[in-house]
Parts: C-alpha cells; structure tokens; sequence
C-alpha cells in the first residue's frame, strides 16, 4: 500500500489565519485537523501582509499547536491573495510578408511579445514603470489571426501579418516576498506556493468545465475575492473592499449583540427560520430569518451590489452562466437569492459551495463541513497538484529569481530578466519609397535574423525547460539589411512599338528616366526616386526618341519678310501624314504606324506671285504681220539683297524681298521690237513702213488691245520692175 502523506497549509486572510493538516493515500485526501485563530492587531490589507512579525507570530502560535497534537512541521503551503492578481489582455503583432514560413519559436517569440505588453499595461495601471516588479503567473491564447482572420494556428502559414491577443495575470512581487519573510520567521520553509483564487477554483470548477463563463466569490471576513473562468482558462480576478464582517457588524448593531454572537447568529439563520439570541444586556429573545433580513437588508444590499458590479466589470459587462459562493461570508442570509436577482439569473444558478463539492475528501468527525474552509483545503490540495517553485537561473550571467506555475521555460526566464521580446529579432532592413510612372511603391528591406538562444552553452529554444542554476545567454538578431533593387525589378517587361517613318523601320522602346534624366535599367534605385518608364506617345516624342528629330524642320512654316513684313506660306512648307491622313506633331501614335514627313519644295518668284496673286506685268495682245502676240511692260519688279529677281529665281526660307511697283506707261508703237524679232528681208530695198491697222504710223503711236500692226519692206525686183514700167 502506498504510503501516507501529510500536508500542511496555511490560509493567511485579512482577519484570520487558519492552519490545516491533510493526509494523502493515493488520490484521496483527508483533513486530519484545522485551527484558526484571528489577528490581534492590523497586519494584513487587501491580502497583502503589513506587519510580518505580527503575522509571523500568530503563524507561530497555530504551528506550535498543531504541533503538540501532530509533530514537528517544517514545511508549508501558502496561497498568495487573489486580489493582489493582476489580469490583462494583449495583442502582438509581426509582419510576415515575404518571411519564411512561421515555425514554433517564431509564434512563442510573438506570444511573449504580447505578455511583455501585457506587463507593461499592469504596470502603468499601479503608475510604475517597474514592469519587472510583476511576476507573469501564467497566460492564456484567445486567438491567432492572420491578417486580421481568426485562424487556429500559425505554424507554416503564410500572409502580410500575424497577431496573437493573450489574457495574462501577474502577481507583484512584494507579495511573495513578504510571505516568505513572515514563513522564514516562524522557523518554516515554503513548500509550495499557490494562488488563492486558483486553490477553489481547482478544487471546484474542474478544467472541463472552465469554458464556462463561471464566477467564483469568496467571501471572506473583510475583503470578497473574485475569479471569472471562460475560454477554459482563468480570464479576470477582482476584489471589493466588503464582506462578511459588514453583514455581522450590521446584526449586532440591530440585535444588541457582541461580534462573536453576532457571526454565529449569521450562520444559524442560513438554516433555521428562528433563532434565540440574548442580547449584551441579558434579555433573551426569539427572533425570525425575515424580520433580521428585514433589519440588515441595506447591509446585505451593499454587499449584493459591491460583488454584482465588480462581476460584472470582470467580465465585460455581461452576467456570467453562474456564480458559486464559498468562504465564511457566502453564509449571509439572502445573498445568494439577491446575486441572482442582481444579476437577472436564475435562483438555482446561484450557489453556495462547501467543501461536500470536493471530490475524494473526507473530514475528521469534528471538523464542521462550512464553506469557510474550501479556500484551506483548496490551497492545500492545489499546492500540492500544481505548486508554485522558486528557481533561480541566470540571464546574460545576471541573477534572476522567479517561480513557476507550471514547468518553467527560457521565455519565462527573458520575461523576468526584463529583455524586450519584441527587440530581440533583428529590425528589417529600411524600406525604400519609390515612384513609378507616379505610383508609389513601398520595396522592404529583408528581414532581421532570429536571436541567438543558448542554455548551459548549447543552443536552445523559448520553449526549451530550465532547471535551477542554468546559464541563459541570448544575443540579439543581426538586423536585416536596406532594400536594394534595380530598375529592372520594377518593370516586369520593357514595352516597345514598330513604327514606319519615310519607309523606314523602326523599333521604338520604352524611355526610362530617373529623377527627369536618362537612366539604364541596370541602375540601383535609391530611397525617394522617381522612375518614369514611358513608350513615346506622340509623333514628336518618336522622332525625339529615334534621332530623326531633324525631320522636324521640314515641318517649319515657309517664312519671308516683303518690304519688312514678316508673310508665313504654308504651302511651302513639309507635310505629315500618319497612315496617309494629314496629322499634326502631337497627335498619338499606334504600333504599326506608318509615318511620313515630306521635304520642303523650292518655289520661285513666279510660284510666289501666283500663290499671292501679285502682278508683276502689263500685257496689250496685238496683232503684227497677221500674227497675235502679246506685248508686255512691268507694273512691279523684286529685290533680293539689292538684285532684282527673274520670275525663275529660287525663293528660300528666311528671304528679306523688296517689292517694287513700277509706274504705269502707255504702250507703243515700238514696244512691239521687245516681242518680236525682226528681220528685214535680203531683197528689201529702201525704208520700211510702219502701218497701225492698215495706217501709216510711227514707233512712238500709242497702242491699244486688238490693234493691227505691219511693218512694209520695199522689195528690189517690184522697184525693177516699176522702173520699167515707167520708161
């Protein structure tokens, strides 16, 4: 048969202290004996001791007396006060976009990340920066989500961003130490420590059931605790400054009764209807369950109202599932029914719990089964199941002292040291901004390197267990480096166009400009630059791109000064033609187009005065020897740097003309010589005559349109022949 263990606990509240002995025999666990015995002077405060040689010395007074019946103790279990429990929640979050895929000790690294955040909140809520002054007692995973999605787990998942949102609960160091302190006065080593809350919890909402939204009161004499379970773990813990005490001074205020008669007056009516009571002044008295109810119920109210609020702030402003009562206080007349009735639950989900809730316990025959003593045995029970250990290991060859829970891992340790969890990754290398055809584009840096873990000399993991008196030595992450890219990691494909010009091919490609100038696509790209990446889009962008911007000129306005005047011809100037239609320099142009750009013509005066309409000449159409010409005398002449111009001349770009009316004269007779030429016969004889339609003339006869002019040559042979005739 296995043998039998003894336990020693102590409860240490705010106006008692109770001693409790167990024996253990495998699973079971029997209360052999318990003795309390109330403070003397002030010592404790809201569960924290005040006076350690005051508490020492009623410590010492129970042992001794336990002592005298059941022998030497030399250690115990202690609890630590649930409304020293210090409870947060907290979200961590990391980028991941372009990070391998997440593994076990990058999702640890985040979860402590959100546990450091959470100790930190603690400690601006207490108005100190002495974050380490908490110690993390355990925390809980609400959720992972993965880009702002609920996702079960993270391992090997890929996306922009991973987050964790935790619920931690952190005990203040000075808690413990002053417990051990008033232990070790009372020649009494720690054998395990526990939390009070935790300790009934344990005892009576087993792990299966804490995914109900349970709260759990424990009423004691001057202060009420409160543990909300949901989610399967512990998620709040409160204190209200009133309990019991107030319902017992508040009966003997109205019953004339001492405190002690006063408290066992409270319990008796929690079971009997009527109860007799003799007051301080020796009057003796039958007094019912409602008339004291009646009399007491501001006193109860306060204490239904104080529990009901601080319940419901814990738990976010909603009314649990259900609410168990335990500790001396929980025995106050009507509580039970005005919790429910606060909280709009039913009756029966509001119950005192005593110590018939635990499983596999038996007391000894004198020891009353009130729910005063669940919390005692509870502590006893759980410090023995799950108890918290002092270890002391080093971090970067510093001292860290710290206790656990559960088993105690490197994370745990870094948390205690105080090392940033979330500065011990290597920082990203700097991102780059950058402009692309005016779309900002953000570039990151690489990732930083995961820190260097080492326990006892060997590589490690957060998760990795440590024992008392190990060597933690952790190095920062090397940071990762800056963005560096070249243009061409910006342009998935360089676009280009075919295009014809005068019937020549080309092959037009993309344009590339950094900053407004020129650039290669092999050039790195720094921190605010701006690319541009265009095809040229126009006509004369093309030209520009491919060189032949000469062709341009072509295009220029045919342009001359008359008698100083600037005068532009079009007409003279080169035409543009995209795909046979006339076009104009900005006009876009497509893949395929067919481009042409003819030359400049050389025009002459004669061109110039035609398009301009200018005369340049008179003319008079005769007739001379039957045959019509026309006679011609200038009404206007032009001047080129000073020389007259021939209708033939070639007129250029840029030419300075000078144009020149000449005044009008008649014309005459011997105008006709600049017409015609004239040859006098071989056989003429004599002078010649000149006839204007069949009239003797003479070369200065003035000329009209449609005259008929001769020229007679006398010949020699009709003179011969006349000769003869007259003799």
């Amino acid at each position: 048969m296995e043998e039998t263990k003894k336990l020693f606990a102590l409860d240490i509240g705010t106006r008692s202290i109770v001693g409790i002995i167990l024996e253990q025999q495998e699973d079971q666990f029997h209360v052999i004996d318990i003795l309390i015995q109330e403070h003397t002077e002030r010592a404790m405060l809201d569960g924290q001791i005040h006076d350690v040689l005051a508490v020492s010395k009623i410590i010492i007074q129970i042992k001794e007396k336990l002592e005298k019946k059941h022998g030497p103790l030399k250690k115990v279990s202690v609890a630590a006060a649930g409304r020293s429990l210090k409870t947060k929640r907290a979200v961590s979050s990391i980028g991941i976009q372009g990070k391998p895929m997440m593994n076990k000790q990058d999702i640890l690294h985040l979860e402590l990340s959100a546990v450091q955040q959470a100790q930190a909140l603690v400690a601006e809520d207490q108005e100190s920066e002495k974050s380490a002054m908490y110690y993390c007692v355990g925390y809980s995973i609400l959720y992972y989500k993965l880009d702002g999605e609920e996702i079960g787990n993270l391992i090997d998942q890929q996306g922009n961003e991973a987050s964790v949102e935790i619920i931690a609960t952190f005990l203040p160091k000075v808690v413990v130490e002053s417990l051990i302190s008033a232990l070790h006065r009372s020649d009494l080593e720690m054998e395990a420590l526990t939390l009070e809350p935790i300790a009934a919890i344990n005892v009576l909402i087993p792990q299966s059931m804490r995914r109900l939204n349970v709260a759990l009161v424990d009423i004691g004499a001057g202060t009420s605790d409160i543990a909300i379970t949901d989610l399967g773990t512990v998620v709040a813990y409160g204190m209200v400054p009133v309990a019991g005490d107030e319902i017992t001074e508040a009966i003997s205020d109205q019953l004339l009764l001492d405190f002690p008669r006063a408290e066992q007056a409270k319990r008796e009516l929690l079971t009997q209807d009527s109860i007799m009571v003799e007051d301080i002044l020796g009057f003796e008295a039958e007094v019912t369950k409602s008339e004291i109810i009646e009399q007491i119920s501001p006193a109860i109210n306060r204490l239904t109202g104080s529990i009901c609020d601080e319940i419901l702030t814990l738990n976010n402003h909603k009314q649990p599932k259900a609410v168990m009562l335990v500790g001396g206080g929980s025995q106050t007349p009507a509580l039970a029914e005005r919790i429910a009735e606060k909280l709009q639950l039913p009756a029966n989900r509001v119950a005192i719990r005593g110590i018939d809730a635990i499983h596999a316990l038996t007391l000894s025959e004198h020891i009353s089964r009130g729910p005063e003593l669940v919390t005692p045995i509870g502590i006893a029970i759980a410090a023995h199941k799950a108890p918290v250990q002092y270890k002391t290991v080093h971090v970067n060859e510093q001292p860290v002292r710290l206790f656990e829970v559960t088993k105690l891992t490197v994370g745990d340790c870094l948390l205690a040291a105080g090392i940033k969890m979330n500065k011990l990754y290597g920082k990203p290398g700097l991102a780059m901004i950058v402009s692309l055809n005016g779309h900002q584009i953000t570039i990151p840096g690489s990732h930083g390197d995961a820190p260097l873990l080492m326990k006892n000399g060997d590589i490690c993991g957060l998760d990795d267990k440590v024992l008392s008196g190990d060597e933690i030595t952790v190095k920062k992450g090397q940071d990762g480096l800056r963005a560096e890219v070249l243009i061409r990691d910006l342009i998935d494909e360089l676009p280009n166009k075919t295009i014809y010009v005068n019937d020549k091919e080309y092959i037009l490609d993309a344009m590339i400009k950094r900053n407004g100038k020129a650039a290669n696509i092999e050039e790195h790209v720094l921190d605010h630059d701006m690319i541009e990446c265009t095809v040229p889009e126009t006509i004369s962008e093309m030209l520009t791109a491919l060189h032949l911007e000469y062709l341009l000129d072509r295009l220029k306005p045919f342009k001359l000064k008359i008698n100083g005047k600037d005068t532009i011809i079009p007409s003279f100037s080169g035409a543009l033609l995209r795909n046979g239609s006339q076009a104009k320099v900005h006009n876009g142009i497509d893949h395929y187009d067919k481009i042409t750009i003819s030359k400049r013509s050389e025009p002459t005066l004669k061109d110039l005065m035609l398009l301009k309409q200018m005369v340049l000449e008179f003319t008079l159409p005769v007739t001379f020897n039957n045959k019509e010409i026309q006679l011609k005398k200038p009404f206007a002449l032009f001047k080129r740097n000073g020389e007259e111009l021939a209708l033939e001349d070639i007129i250029s770009d840029g030419d300075e003309l000078e144009y020149i009316q000449i005044k009008r004269e008649p014309f005459i007779f011997q105008d006709i010589f600049k017409a015609v030429e004239i040859a006098m016969p071989q056989n003429a004889k004599g002078n010649f005559l000149l006839l204007k339609n069949g009239e003797n003339a003479t070369f200065y006869d003035e000329l009209n349109a449609g005259d008929q002019l001769e020229i007679v040559w006398p010949i020699k042979q009709m003179q011969t022949y006349v000769n003869k005739t007259s003799l």
